[in-house]
């Protein structure tokens, strides 16, 4: 017997498992490090939550559940953090956007 709490689960799930294959996919199809960097960053984010979520509501009111969330906290603040960290590196040691390359100053 299936209950509304497996459907949701399958549903988080499957819809953080399509949030990652798309940061995947922009990783391999965008041009320069910033539009890879922003891609993933956001999606992989995304992704994340939306499969922890699902652990959570599968797992229900528990200490695990908790844990997840804490997890699920450290996710939504590390990874845009990192990526900012990232970009603000490439820019500061001189790489520019590929819309930038191709302007003569």
């Amino acid at each position: 017997m299936i209950n509304i709490s497996s459907i949701l689960t399958i549903i988080f799930v499957v819809l953080g498992i399509f949030f990652l294959l798309i940061g995947s996919i922009g990783t391999i199809r965008l041009p320069d490090f910033y539009s890879r960097t922003h891609a993933t960053s956001k999606s992989d984010t995304l992704g994340m939550m939306l499969i922890i979520i699902g652990l959570i509501i599968f797992e229900g009111l528990t200490i695990n559940s908790g844990k997840l969330f804490l997890v699920l906290l450290f996710i939504m603040l590390a990874n845009p953090i990192g990526a900012h960290a990232l970009a603000r590196a490439a820019h500061e040691s001189g790489l520019k956007p590929r819309f930038l390359d191709n302007k003569k100053e």
